[in-house]
């Protein structure tokens, strides 16, 4: 597994393994946005539990394709995102990131193409890039695999200025797993 060295710490709040996966299938591929309260409040656990993250960290969902964003109706992170700013009171940014292109979907390629697949395909809004220099941010997504997707979402947060980037995930995989996620 990927260890990404742009992001500093990254919490998850279970292992990505039975029931755990079933339940993120539903929620992110069979359009159960309504999994996102509960799931945040097993992240918001988790970040009690285990972060040090700054009181004041932004909190910015890893973007989704436009395409996928269409096929699926909505973004898992940011209905993530929503969920938890009423469980932790932390400010959320949707717009932060976008991504550039269209890179094949994560979930279906291996694990070494995974690290790759991703290169440059995030970058910080232009409205939103001298805003975020200096400031503390907390990328939230629903899986962590291998950290690429991860790790390139923070290196463009670092390139504009972000003091720290930390990781609040749903599920981790498994380094001995070779999962689909």
């Amino acid at each position: 597994m990927l260890n990404p060295t742009a992001v500093g710490h990254c919490m998850a709040a279970v292992d990505y393994r039975y029931p755990w996966d079933t339940l993120i299938g539903r929620f992110k591929f069979r359009s159960q946005p309504g999994w996102a309260p509960e799931m945040a409040g097993w992240m918001a656990d988790c970040l009690r539990r285990e972060g040090d993250v700054a009181a004041d960290a932004l909190m910015i969902p890893v973007p989704v394709s436009p395409r996928r964003l269409e096929e699926r109706g909505y973004n898992q992170a940011w209905e993530l995102c929503r969920a938890l700013r009423r469980c932790t009171g932390l400010q959320a940014l949707p717009d932060a990131l976008f991504r550039v292109g269209d890179a094949p979907d994560q979930h279906r390629l291996p694990p070494a193409q995974r690290l790759t697949n991703l290169l440059g395909v995030f970058a910080v809004n232009p409205l939103r890039a001298e805003g975020l220099a200096g400031k503390n941010v907390l990328l939230v997504d629903d899986v962590r695999t291998t950290g690429a997707t991860l790790d390139q979402a923070a290196r463009a947060l670092r390139q504009v200025g972000c003091a720290t980037v930390d990781a609040l995930v749903l599920a981790r995989a498994l380094a001995d797993a070779d999962q689909e996620v």
